[in-house]
C-alpha cells in the first residue's frame, strides 16, 4: 500500500510539472463551447478513435439507408477488374488507371500519402497521390490528358512513371529551435506516348479523408459567401474567394466546395469523376474513358459495358461517401487543449479555418440537416504563397490558391493511416511542418506561430491533435 501511495504521489507531481510547463497561471484559456466535442453534430459524430475512426456511418441514418451504406462501402472498397470478366458487376477497370478501387487511395476512408523513401530512394509508384495535368488555355496535355495514369490493364501501356525528390529547407523559431521543411519536385519518366507538352503544368494531390462530406455539402452557400464578406470587412489581408465550377449532375455552374482547390461542387460529381479519372470506370455522367488520340492501345481496349457502373450502384457509393461520420473530439476541455485553441484564435488561424456552422436543409440526406458542426474550414480559395503554389489554374483558382481543408479528424490520421503526412501533397511530415508551410494570406499567422514559446507551440499542437 505504501509503495502504491508513493507511485500515485510521484504521478501527481509529474502531472503538475507537465501542466506547469504547458501553460502558466496567467495564460488565457479559450472557453469550451457547447457541442464542439461532437463535431459532426448529433446526427453524424462517432466515438471510435482507433483504426476504424473514419469508417463509421452517421448514426441518424434510417435502417434502409444503413443497408445502402453497407452496399456502398462494398463497391467503394473492393477492387475492379479488367473486362471481359465473369465478375460483370465489377469489370471495366482502366484501360489506364491509378488505383483498382476507391479504398486503395482512401485507405480506411482516410488520408493518402506520397510513397515511402528508403535511403533516399523512392520505393513505389504513387498510389494515393495523383498528378493533375494541363497546358495554358485550360486544356489537357495532348498526349496524356488531364491526369497522369501510372498503371494500365494488360496489353495497354501505363502512361509512365512519377519520380519524386525532396529538398530540405532549414529554418528556426524565434527561440532558436530549429526545424526543416521538405520541398518536393515531381518528374515524369518512361513516357509511353511521346513527349509531354513543353508548357505542361502539374498539380500533385493526395486523397483526402472521407469523413463529414455530406455535412460540408449541407452548409448553405450563403454561409460560405458570408465568410468572404467577413474576411474583407476585417481588413487583415485574408481574401477568401469562391470557386465556381460546372457540376455534371446538376448540369449547371455551382459553388465549388470539394477537392484541394474547391474544384468540385457535389459529392455526386466527385464520386463519379473519381471512378472515371482514377479507376477508369464510366457512368451516366462520365461516359468516356480519357484515351488521348495518340493512345491507340487505350482506345482499342475492351470495356465493361456502357456505362460500366450503373446509376443505382453508383448512388449507393454516393450515399456512403456522404454519410461517413466525424470522430468525436479527444479531451476538448483539457487545459492545454483550450490554451492551444486560444493560440489558434490569437494567431488568426480561425479567419480561414472557420470553426462552426449550422447545416441547412439537405434534401439528399435529410437527417444531416440542422446540425451544429465544427469542420474548421471556410471552403473558399486563398493565396497560400509561392512555397505551396503549383502554378496550375483550376476553374477560378489560380496557381497560388488552395482551399483550407477541414481540420476535423486531423489528430487521428496516424491512428487510421499510420502516417502523419499533411497538406495537399503530403509534403508536411507532421502538423507543425504543415503550419510552417503556410504563406501568402496566411503569412502573418505563420509569423505569429514562429514567435510562440515552446510551451504554446506544444499547446497549439495538442489542440490540433484533439480535432
Amino acid at each position: 500500500m505504501q509503495k502504491q501511495t508513493i507511485k500515485l504521489a510521484a504521478l501527481a507531481a509529474t502531472l503538475l510539472t507537465t501542466a506547469a510547463i504547458a501553460y502558466s497561471a496567467t495564460s488565457l484559456l479559450a472557453a469550451f463551447e457547447t457541442g464542439e466535442d461532437r463535431p459532426g453534430g448529433n446526427a453524424a459524430t462517432a466515438d471510435d478513435h482507433g483504426r476504424n475512426a473514419f469508417s463509421l456511418s452517421a448514426d441518424a441514418l434510417s435502417e434502409k439507408d444503413k443497408t445502402t451504406f453497407v452496399i456502398g462501402n462494398s463497391f467503394f472498397k473492393k477492387a475492379w477488374v479488367a473486362a471481359p470478366a465473369s465478375t460483370t458487376a465489377r469489370d471495366g477497370l482502366g484501360p489506364h488507371f491509378i488505383a483498382r478501387s476507391c479504398g486503395a487511395c482512401h485507405s480506411q476512408d482516410g488520408r493518402g500519402t506520397p510513397p515511402d523513401f528508403n535511403n533516399g530512394i523512392q520505393e513505389d509508384q504513387p498510389l494515393s497521390l495523383l498528378l493533375r495535368l494541363s497546358i495554358p488555355g485550360d486544356k489537357p496535355d495532348p498526349n496524356y490528358g488531364g491526369q497522369f495514369n501510372n498503371d494500365a490493364i494488360d496489353n495497354v501501356k501505363p502512361e509512365g512513371k512519377v519520380q519524386i525528390s525532396y529538398r530540405e529547407i532549414p529554418g528556426h523559431f524565434a527561440d532558436g529551435e530549429k526545424y526543416s521543411l521538405r520541398a518536393p519536385t515531381y518528374t515524369l519518366s518512361d513516357l509511353a506516348y511521346g513527349p509531354a507538352h513543353p508548357q505542361l503544368m502539374i498539380s500533385p494531390r493526395v486523397a483526402p479523408q472521407m469523413i463529414g462530406l455530406g455535412l460540408l455539402e449541407a452548409i448553405s452557400e450563403k454561409d460560405i459567401l458570408a465568410n468572404a464578406a467577413k474576411q474583407k470587412a476585417e481588413g487583415l489581408g485574408i481574401k477568401g474567394a469562391p470557386n465556381y465550377v460546372t457540376d455534371a449532375y446538376a448540369g449547371k455552374t455551382m459553388l465549388g466546395r470539394f477537392g484541394w482547390k474547391a474544384n468540385v461542387a457535389t459529392i455526386a460529381h466527385q464520386s463519379a469523376g473519381a471512378f472515371n479519372g482514377d479507376i477508369g470506370i464510366t457512368s451516366k455522367h462520365f461516359p468516356k474513358e480519357e484515351c488521348m488520340p495518340t493512345q491507340k492501345d487505350c482506345i482499342q481496349a475492351p470495356h465493361g459495358g456502357k456505362p460500366e457502373i450503373d446509376s443505382k450502384t453508383l448512388d449507393k457509393v454516393i450515399l456512403y461517401s456522404r454519410t461517413l461520420a466525424v470522430p468525436s473530439r479527444r479531451d476538448p476541455q483539457d487545459a492545454a487543449v483550450l490554451r492551444g485553441k486560444q493560440v489558434f484564435k490569437e494567431s488568426n488561424c480561425v479567419s480561414c479555418h472557420t470553426p462552426s456552422y449550422t447545416t441547412a436543409h439537405f434534401k439528399a440526406v435529410p437527417v444531416l440537416s440542422g446540425q451544429k458542426i465544427w469542420p474548421y474550414t471556410d471552403l473558399l480559395l486563398h493565396d497560400m504563397g509561392k512555397g505551396l503554389a503549383d502554378g496550375r489554374p483550376d476553374g477560378l483558382a489560380n496557381g497560388n490558391q488552395w482551399k483550407p481543408p477541414p481540420l476535423w479528424g486531423l489528430g487521428l490520421v496516424p491512428a487510421v493511416n499510420n502516417h502523419s503526412n499533411y497538406l495537399h501533397d503530403g509534403r508536411a511530415r507532421n502538423l507543425m511542418e504543415a503550419v510552417l508551410w503556410h504563406g501568402g494570406e496566411a503569412e502573418n499567422a505563420k509569423q505569429a506561430v514562429l514567435k510562440l514559446s515552446k510551451a504554446d507551440r506544444d499547446n497549439l499542437l495538442k489542440f490540433l491533435q484533439s480535432l
